[in-house]
């Protein structure tokens, strides 16, 4: 996609939703991470109805690891892999109260230190908890970077580095929210509602929907 096509692009993502938000529910930035972290392989929806209650009881890695796994498991019994998420937010409570003294680091090697932490999750909360302007590729953001023709990459890191050079600067802090929520809503996998699309003409997918 051309530089100018780029600008328009998210030019009129921006004029559409000027303040995006994440769709994860959360109290602060530990909550976030819990969140981000239970979303792996689920839908923003399901996590949100299990971590409603959950987040009312906990709210801190102290108050995580006062709870315990197997209250946890109970909270979380609705999430895919809810076994293994719910060890691993075991597991990152204790190393944040042990190491960094109970707060969430601004860092991306401490937080991809962390278990259950991957890259696009430290760049999650790198971004919504402490404004750094990364880009979560998810499996909507690696659709839309390909289908677009905006950032075609054969990996999610190869999209995101591609990510990274062509969005401009001032759309960088939303730019992976606006993308998600693209996929999510108009540029779906199985068919995009090309039609209700605001960037259709800038778009290089062949098969557009009509």
């Amino acid at each position: 996609m051309k530089k100018a096509n780029i600008e328009e692009f998210f030019r009129r993502l921006e004029a559409r939703d000027p303040n995006p938000r994440g769709e994860l529910d959360h109290i602060n930035s530990y909550t976030l991470l819990v969140a981000v972290v239970l979303s792996a392989q689920a839908t923003d929806v399901g996590v949100n109805k299990a971590t409603e209650p959950l987040f009312k009881v906990v709210n801190s890695p102290e108050k995580m690891l006062a709870l315990g796994e197997a209250k946890l498991r109970d909270y979380i019994k609705t999430i895919g892999l809810f076994n293994t998420k719910a060890r691993n937010v075991i597991a990152l409570s204790r190393i944040l109260v042990d190491e960094h003294g109970g707060e969430v680091p601004r860092d991306r090697a401490a937080l991809e230190r962390l278990p259950g932490v991957g890259r696009k999750t430290a760049n999650v909360v790198l971004n919504i908890a402490f404004g750094e302007p990364t880009i979560a590729v998810d499996t909507h953001i690696f659709r839309v970077g390909n289908r677009t023709g905006l950032a075609p990459g054969k990996t999610v890191l190869a999209v995101e580095q591609k990510l990274e050079k062509v969005v401009p600067a001032k759309y960088r802090l939303h730019a992976h929210h606006w993308l998600i929520l693209h996929g999510r809503y108009i540029c779906k996998a199985r068919k995009p509602d090309c039609p209700a699309c605001p960037v259709n003409d800038l778009c290089a997918y062949k098969a557009k929907t009509l």
